[in-house]
């Protein structure tokens, strides 16, 4: 039996006027100076608490990347051989990097600072005196308190222990809480399902199990993105492409045509350079780096990257009733006794069980506020709440002589079937409202029969607080066509009547998800079927969100409570509240700081948007890559010079890719992500690349029947260009649809920086480009015009062909 009552400050217990208890005394913990000594050894918890990577692997990756190397190689050959406006694609470089670590450190400020914010404290007992503490400030030998929800920090061993129940599936993958008694071994990273005590340190730092883990885990990182991975894919293919093109390329403008080396080195660079996809790779950083602010703005911290893109791939999510649709706290509204009780009486039962547990869940702190506690009562033994049995319990020395047993949970848990209370109860919770049977037992509480047979003594009527928004958020999604699951501890009925008052569709079929079929494909058409399911164990949430996934879903979990854990870990994105266990927090991917499920379609649209729009820019850049390539083929087979200098694609690829890709990476986007992201790119990019190549080429081969004497390169150069570009702006018209004005306006406004370079003396001059004549300029126009209807045809083709 664990001896419960009230402990005063200074380590004694106190009773009522009952019998005196033995005076029970805790362990003080460290003292300050033996803390000050193990500081001073370095025996600190001193595991990096991080969200992100540190400023110098943000700058490293930044800088350090495959393509740059092969640019600043190029772009000091260029600085060498050429003029500097043949060189301004390092320049764009430069900034591009720069402009990638300036938004990440940014992302990093925003993240660290949420993190902190959202950082849970272990309450840690020093000098006799217990307080809550930073993890990192946790020393060797700390004597440690837990209670329901309570992540164990380090590893350690345990000094107290109230009814202690430790889930530690997250570290061997057995289910089953164990039950642990003082002397037994903690690992770190396992968590409080029910009960209570305290641990003292044997392992921090470093040498703690889960420290390598938890510290993983919590780091800002895209691993395991779709995205990220595909992008790794078309660079690993384009690098393939491009080391056997540039050989050919320079070989062919070195040796065979024999041109003014400096010539022919510069038009080798200008070959080589738009091959290379290089913005994408930042564009993509940047997009995922603005994400992170704006969501951090919002108070949600994304523990792990790729959860904005897991977001926005999402068709099913799963929410918690408690916590998610209502807010935490609860009032009585009524207590109704059954069979004669006197109502004195069990106001007084339910102030002493309320007195009973030093760590109340939302229910029995409604009881609390509504049932003082009751001083001449000493609790003699206590069960504390499981959310897998559905009732607490505790009993009590009266102080005149009597003793008594006490359970409180779901009433069609501790009742038979038959037992017509069931049937007022349901007339309760038809209403939305939440109720709890009072019941006595015969039986001791560790006994595993001891529901059997209790007495139905009240029932306590509670009223939950539904969120304002919550409503508003279920519309939301209900409009974006994301399926929403209530999935509740709770009695079905009840939580069919919360779902009913927030319109809910479904709302009015609910399912008992004990009577939920065990094989995996009957549960997962029930589940298709239906959206509202009550008395859902733990165990039960984590099956039902590997149902939904065997049918292709991409689940998302809410919750916040100790019971919605496993589910979290399980699912494809795990959301936890602010003001959740240190255990959901710990294992969910997005925190909502703000205890807000409003926030959610906030977290949503920023995935979509960045999904989205990167999919979309995407196809601008591989286009690029795809018809460099091409011409540079076209031009060793053809053994002629190669048309373009660096200058002239650095002029295309800003009008035409880098500045429109910003803007259009940045704009609102609700389409849901899909998947297969490189076929779904390169789909497009094949044959835009292919036509843009082959106009671009077609122009130039005319060019050099039309053209000749000294100033003939140049103005071949200059007419294939004006189809180059031509083609490139019909592509980029086709990707920034459906058309709005800042669409339109981004469109027009590049057009005419191209115009105004033709038409401005100087900067004809700087860039090398100057139409001659009539024939040859409106012959590109013309080809490009055909490009055009070529691209509108060949893509219409393809989204038919091949639909994504």
């Amino acid at each position: 039996m664990t001896q419960r009552a009230k402990i005063d400050t200074d380590g004694s217990e106190t009773a009522g006027t009952g019998p005196p208890p033995p005076v029970v005394h805790r362990p003080a913990g460290l003292t300050s100076a033996e803390v000050a000594e193990r500081v001073a050894r370095g025996e600190v918890n001193d595991v990096p608490v991080r969200s992100s990577r540190s400023t110098t692997d943000i700058v490293r990756a930044n800088v350090f990347t495959r393509f740059n190397a092969i640019i600043g190689v190029l772009w000091v050959i260029m600085l060498c051989v050429a003029p500097i406006q043949d060189s301004l694609f390092g320049f764009v470089i430069i900034a591009n990097t720069g402009i990638g670590i300036i938004q990440e450190l940014r992302a990093k400020k925003t993240l660290d600072g949420l993190a902190v914010i959202g950082e849970a404290k272990p309450t840690v007992r020093r000098d006799g005196v217990a307080a809550e503490l930073s993890t990192s400030e946790i020393v060797l030998g700390d004597l440690i308190e837990l209670g329901p929800g309570d992540k164990v920090v380090v590893d350690g061993e345990v000094a107290e222990a109230d009814s202690l129940e430790i889930d530690e599936s997250l570290l061997t993958g057995e289910a089953d809480p164990v039950v642990k008694k003082p002397g037994d071994r903690m690992m770190s990273g396992s968590f409080v399902v029910a009960g209570g005590g305290a641990f003292t340190a044997t392992k921090v730092g470093r040498e703690a199990y889960a420290a390598q883990l938890a510290e993983e885990a919590s780091r800002f990182t895209l691993v395991h993105s779709e995205l990220r991975s595909g992008i790794s894919t078309i660079l690993k293919y384009v690098t393939w492409m491009m080391i056997p093109t540039a050989i050919g390329l320079v070989i062919s403008q070195l040796v065979v045509k024999e041109n003014n080396f400096k010539d022919s080195v510069a038009r080798t660079v200008g070959g080589i350079v738009p091959m290379i996809p290089e913005g994408l790779v930042l564009l993509t950083s940047v997009a995922f780096a603005i994400g992170v602010v704006r969501l951090g703005r919002k108070q949600c911290l994304v523990q792990e990257l790729p959860a904005i893109e897991g977001l926005a791939r999402v068709d099913v999510v799963c929410l918690d009733k408690t916590g998610t649709l209502t807010e935490g706290g609860m009032d009585v509204t009524e207590l109704r006794p059954l069979n004669g009780s006197d109502e004195t009486y069990v106001r007084k039962v339910l102030g002493a069980l309320g007195e009973s547990d030093p760590r109340p869940n939302a229910s029995l702190q409604a009881i609390i506020d509504a049932y003082p506690e009751t001083v001449e009562w000493r609790c003699t033994e206590a069960l504390p709440f499981s959310s897998a049995r559905k009732y607490s319990g505790a009993a009590f020395s009266e102080g005149d002589g009597e003793h008594s047993t006490w359970l409180l949970g779901a009433p069609d848990v501790l009742l038979t079937a038959e037992d017509p209370v069931l049937t007022e109860i349901d007339h309760l919770n038809e209403q939305g409202l939440r109720v709890l049977l009072l019941a006595r037992t015969t039986h001791e509480l560790d006994d595993p029969a001891v529901a059997t047979d209790a007495r139905p003594t009240a029932l306590v009527v509670l009223e939950q607080r539904l969120r304002p928004d919550a409503a508003d958020t279920l519309a939301y999604f209900a409009d974006q066509n994301v399926a929403t699951k209530v999935i509740s501890g709770d009695n079905a009925v009840s939580v069919g009547a919360v779902a009913g008052k927030l319109d809910m569709p479904g709302a009015a079929h609910t399912v008992d998800a004990r009577h939920l079929p065990t094989d995996r494909e009957e549960m997962a058409k029930v589940l298709d079927e239906n959206a509202v399911f009550g008395r859902v164990t733990p165990q039960q949430k984590r099956d039902m969100v590997a149902a939904l996934q065997s049918h292709g879903h991409t689940v998302a979990m809410t919750g916040d409570g100790v019971n919605d854990v496993l589910a979290l870990k399980d699912a494809d994105i795990g959301v936890s509240m602010g003001s959740g266990s240190e255990a959901t927090r710990a294992v969910a991917q997005i925190v909502l700081l703000n205890n807000s499920f409003a926030t959610l379609p906030s977290v949503v649209a920023e995935g979509r948007r960045v999904i989205g729009n990167i999919t979309r820019v995407a196809t601008l850049f591989l286009t690029k890559t795809v018809y460099s390539v091409l011409l540079a083929v076209l031009v060793v087979c053809s053994q002629v010079e190669y048309p373009f200098l660096p200058r002239h694609l650095t002029l295309l690829s800003t009008l035409t890719i880098g500045v429109p890709a910003f803007f259009l990476a940045l704009a609102p986007n609700k389409e849901r992500a899909k998947p297969n992201f490189v076929r779904r790119v390169m789909r497009y990019a094949i044959p835009g690349g292919v036509i843009a190549a082959a106009a671009t080429f077609t122009t130039y081969l005319l060019a050099r029947h039309h053209y000749s004497g000294p100033g003939a390169l140049e103005a071949e150069t200059s007419a294939a260009t004006l189809t180059l570009f031509l083609v490139s702006m019909w592509v980029l018209a086709i990707i920034a649809r459906p058309y709005t004005w800042w669409r339109l306006a981004l469109v027009a406004t590049m057009g005419g920086a191209f115009l105004l370079v033709l038409v401005v003396p100087w900067l004809q001059d700087f860039f090398a480009l100057k139409l001659v004549g009539v024939t040859m300029p409106w012959t590109a126009v013309a080809i490009a015009a055909a490009g055009g209807v070529l691209l509108e045809v060949s893509w219409g083709w393809v989204s038919r062909k091949f639909p994504a």
